[in-house]
């Protein structure tokens, strides 16, 4: 009977995660994987195919973790034009909060694969095609309720927005000063009124 390997997923999952985000896909070797993560080759071949698969994973757990984050956030806001700002108020929070100065995992990776891998790609198309929808959806009820003007179709605002989150992110890998960084949100959002 075949040696039946037990561990925490979801651990290994965010320890993996950390050293992809921290040195990006094509400079972690798998001997990185393996001390991260505390799991052999063969467990970690096993049990998800191959380092991009694993990549994969990784990037997928990330994604599922900002849903549910983003989700919450929404929640709590009064109207679609508060919920974009929240948003982009999150994003602030975890900018300060990076100690390392990482970034995203998802938009560093759009920077340093996009082009390579056509998983990696759909993969990512698919995260923007969600968070077009979610902007395209609060700019058009923030366009019925005359809280966004209308210069701008909703498609073409969320595609602004997404730039915008996207450059947002980017910059806050250097910059790490809250009243700059504010002042870009607040710049962001005065083209929607």
């Amino acid at each position: 009977m075949p040696k039946v390997e037990v561990f925490n997923k979801d651990y290994v999952l965010e320890q993996a995660s950390n050293v992809f985000h921290l040195k990006g896909y094509n400079a972690t070797s798998m001997q990185d994987l393996v001390d991260a993560t505390g799991l052999n080759r063969s467990s970690i071949y096993n049990s998800f195919g191959n380092k991009l698969s694993l990549f994969l994973e990784c990037l997928k757990n990330y994604q599922n973790k900002y849903s549910k984050i983003t989700a919450s956030t929404l929640i709590k806001s009064e109207n679609s034009l508060e919920a974009i700002e929240s948003i982009f108020n999150l994003y602030l929070s975890e900018i300060l909060s990076d100690k390392d100065r990482k970034g995203c995992l998802i938009t560093n990776c759009k920077s340093e694969m996009a082009n390579q891998d056509l998983l990696i790609n759909n993969f990512l198309n698919n995260n923007q095609e969600q968070t077009l929808q979610l902007f395209e959806s609060l700019i058009s009820q923030g366009q019925n309720e005359g809280l966004i003007n209308k210069n701008q179709t909703a498609k073409n605002y969320s595609l602004f927005l997404f730039s915008s989150i996207q450059g947002f992110r980017m910059t806050g890998i250097l910059i790490n000063d809250k009243k700059q960084l504010q002042g870009i949100i607040k710049m962001t959002l005065q083209i929607l009124n």
